[in-house]
């Protein structure tokens, strides 16, 4: 079980903590209990978040840009402001259309961002 002393309850902004997770994507993790885990994804222009899977739920806010997002082999365009849903399982991935960041939001917690 996470303690008060091993979870990260504010992320007050700063440039720290970024990982290169392929060209033009970058990743960090915000904040996190044992539940629940926040993680901004920085994107270049044509950037890709590959397709994948986990058995982790994802939600993913649109804070910047325009991402063509595919999930479940079904593809939209989801401009800044918007969301979406990963279910627990499902293929999904990203192009950037444009500079953008996503805020994915991971329950439970994604142990291999940690």
């Amino acid at each position: 079980m996470t303690t008060a002393a091993e979870t990260t309850l504010f992320a007050p902004p700063t440039d720290d903590g970024w990982i290169e997770v392929a060209p033009g994507n970058r990743r960090r993790v915000l904040v996190y209990t044992e539940g629940l885990m926040q993680v901004e994804f920085a994107f270049e222009k044509g950037a890709i978040g590959y397709l994948h899977s986990h058995p982790h739920v994802q939600s993913s806010y649109v804070a910047e840009g325009s991402f063509e997002v595919t999930i479940d082999g079904k593809k939209e365009v989801i401009k800044a402001g918007g969301s979406f849903i990963v279910p627990s399982g499902l293929e999904h991935g990203v192009v950037a259309l444009e500079p953008g960041r996503l805020i994915d939001c991971f329950t439970p917690i994604r142990q291999d961002f940690l």
